[in-house]
C-alpha cells in the first residue's frame, strides 16, 4: 500500500469554529493560555509517525521507475559455458552467475570485455554492439525475444 491510495474510512467531522463570540463567552472553550489556546496552534498528529513509515514513490508524479539489467561479459560466459551451450537468464542463475530479484528473474545485458572462442546460442538477453560482433564471430547465435 502506497501513501497515495490511503483513504478515510468515515466522514470528516466539521471543525468548531471558536472564539466567534457568541454563547462562548471569554475564552470560548479553548481554556488559559498554551499552545492549543491560541490561533492558527498545528499540534503534530499522533498518526505522524505511521504516515512516515509508508514507502512514497519516487519521481515526479510517480513515473514508473524501469530498473536497469544486470551486466555481464563475454568472458565469464567463455569460463562458464560449453560448446554450442544455450545462454539463457534461467541459465544463468542455475549455474550461479545470477540471482533471482524479488522472485522474479532480472534483465540481463551482455557486454563485450574478454575474449570468447566457443560458439553460444544467446536467448532473452539484450547484447552489446561489441559483445554481438565477438559472438558472431566465434559461431555463436543470438535469439531475441520481445
Amino acid at each position: 500500500m502506497q501513501l497515495h491510495q490511503l483513504k478515510p474510512i468515515h466522514q470528516r467531522k466539521k471543525k468548531k469554529r471558536v472564539g466567534r463570540g457568541g454563547k462562548r463567552g471569554t475564552y470560548c472553550g479553548r481554556g488559559i493560555k498554551g499552545q492549543k489556546a491560541r490561533a492558527g496552534s498545528k499540534l503534530q498528529p499522533a498518526i505522524r509517525q505511521f504516515i512516515k513509515r509508508y514507502p512514497k514513490k519516487r519521481g515526479y508524479r510517480f513515473k514508473s521507475i524501469k530498473p536497469k539489467p544486470l551486466v555481464l561479459n563475454v568472458a565469464t560466459l567463455e569460463k562458464k559455458f560449453g560448446k554450442n551451450e544455450k545462454v539463457t537468464p534461467e541459465t544463468l542463475i542455475e549455474k550461479g552467475l545470477l540471482r533471482k530479484i524479488k522472485k522474479k528473474v532480472p534483465e540481463i545485458k551482455i557486454l563485450g570485455k574478454g575474449k570468447l572462442t566457443k560458439p553460444l546460442i544467446i536467448e532473452g538477453c539484450q547484447v552489446s554492439k561489441g559483445a554481438k560482433e565477438k559472438i558472431e564471430k566465434a559461431g555463436g547465435t543470438i535469439k531475441v525475444s520481445n
